[in-house]
């Protein structure tokens, strides 16, 4: 799997998706089902299902996708480059006026009568991203086992990263993420981040605040990105495992 080159727009560019996806996606899911979880989909992320017209609101590169697949099936899309946010609640009737929280870090509104001004390069690299993260994170779930015990993997619009959290006995867990970037990293990482203070084994491991990192940078001159996330994610759980 490619993972693309990183274009000089994207912080801003990904701020103003992860925007749509908190409060288009997630504000839409959470006025159908009361979730607001995201997953990988087509082209880049989008709602589960949910709702009485199993309806899947989505981002596919520079566009909005609104599907209902209920009594009738219908398709409807709207163009983010020159959207306002304002146009896309209208576009899949949710209102912006109550507080919608995802958590402590949920991105704030900002301007609604703006274009957002959607960019097709940085769409396209947070949606391969996130295509990655979830090959990556099902290929070590697969490796890991069922002792892993892993919750479902879910894209989280408050922090705008992909992951689940796994067993490591003696009711310990840990997180495995995938995340486009934040005030860590301009660029995406893969993190595994252990819910206490220990840091067992190799120290160089261990490279970041929260547990340990492993760069788009590197990931990118691997032979095969996957393989390389995933040695990563299971070296993380082994080395927990271990103390």
């Amino acid at each position: 799997m490619e993972l693309l080159a990183v274009p000089s727009t994207y912080a801003s560019g990904r701020e103003t998706l992860q925007r749509v996806a908190t409060h288009i996606l997630a504000r839409r899911r959470a006025a159908l089902c009361g979730k607001f979880g995201l997953r990988a989909t087509p082209g880049g992320i989008g709602t589960p299902a949910c709702g009485p017209d199993h309806e899947v609101v989505r981002i596919a590169g520079t566009r909005l996708v609104r599907e209902l697949s209920g009594v009738t099936a219908h398709t409807s899309s709207l163009d983010l480059s020159t959207a306002t946010l304002a146009d896309s609640a209208e576009f899949v009737e949710v209102s912006l006026e109550p507080k919608f929280e995802a958590g402590h870090d949920t991105p704030p509104l900002g301007p609604t009568a703006d274009p957002l001004g959607v960019d097709a390069d940085v769409a396209a690299v947070v949606a391969g991203w996130f295509a990655f993260a979830w090959a990556t994170l099902d290929r070590t779930l697969a490796e890991l086992g069922p002792g892993a015990d892993a919750s479902v993997v879910q894209l989280w619009p408050e922090h705008f990263d992909a992951g689940c959290d796994v067993a490591l006995g003696a009711d310990q867990r840990a997180n495995l993420g995938a995340s486009p970037g934040d005030s860590f990293s301009a660029q995406p990482y893969l993190y595994v981040g252990p819910r206490d203070s220990a840091r067992p084994g190799d120290p160089e491991y261990w490279n970041a605040p929260f547990g340990a990192a492993l760069a788009y940078q590197d990931l990118r001159a691997a032979h095969d990105p996957i393989v390389t996330g995933v040695s990563f994610f299971v070296r993380g759980v082994d080395l927990l495992r271990s103390r």
